[in-house]
């Protein structure tokens, strides 16, 4: 088997088996999601009930609900393989150790950043969007959501270490994601108001692309250091 191949292996079995211990502890991953429905549903209690001030501040409440959930599952990325040895092993696998981390972020996005897309309709059309604007409000919280998992995994490699790193975390994270936070807030507003998003979405792919590149090695060199 070739190494290229073997990676793909490693990496798919890993995913595998991240989405496995998962469904046996749904309160870790169903967490997030009652957050971000608490956070959204608030709004309407605390703001003026007329439909379109709601509308206006929509697109604002559900993107920082957004960010606020996936910071809170992200402490959960490589938390429990760093304490009982499985990190260590793959940094001793003799495979791409940036590879193997790229594919626990991919389930902790399929696991947090996918349900929050799929309840963002739903928070959305409380907060008075449109029924036209919900394959928009989708679109871009699965977009913008790839970054901010990929971001997470770095601060999570970086507080890997620390006992109490929850709130360093969300200080490494939260300033990081401000251009997705942004780009998202726009294209959902143009979304809301019937207006092309090419533009905000192109930006979100842009990041989504450059996390990918950039963010599977920058934790997997965190994460050794925090091993070390």
């Amino acid at each position: 088997m070739s190494v290229t191949a073997s990676s793909w292996h490693a990496a798919a079995q890993i995913l595998r088996r991240d989405l496995t211990l998962a469904f046996r502890r749904p309160g870790e991953w169903l967490q997030p999601v009652a957050f971000f429905f608490i956070v959204t549903l608030l709004f309407p209690l605390a703001l003026d009930p007329e439909l379109s001030h709601l509308r206006r501040l929509a697109p604002a409440a559900l993107w920082v609900a957004a960010m606020l959930s996936s910071v809170l599952a992200i402490d959960f990325l490589f938390r429990e393989d760093g304490r009982d040895g499985t990190l260590e092993q793959f940094a001793l696998s003799g495979q791409s150790f940036a590879w193997l981390l790229l594919a626990k972020t991919a389930a902790h996005w399929v696991l947090t950043g996918v349900p929050l897309a799929l309840a963002a309709p739903f928070a959305a059309i409380a907060l008075g969007a449109p029924a036209d604007a919900i394959p928009g409000v989708l679109a871009s919280l699965l977009l913008g959501s790839v970054s901010l998992s990929l971001i997470g995994a770095i601060g999570a490699g970086l507080t890997l270490g620390l006992r109490r790193g929850g709130a360093l975390l969300s200080l490494l994270v939260l300033p990081l994601a401000v251009p997705t936070l942004i780009f998202g807030a726009r294209a959902t507003e143009l979304s809301i108001h019937g207006e092309s998003m090419a533009g905000p979405m192109y930006l979100l792919a842009a990041l989504s692309v450059f996390g990918v590149t950039v963010a599977p090695l920058a934790a997997a060199a965190a994460v050794r250091i925090s091993l070390e």
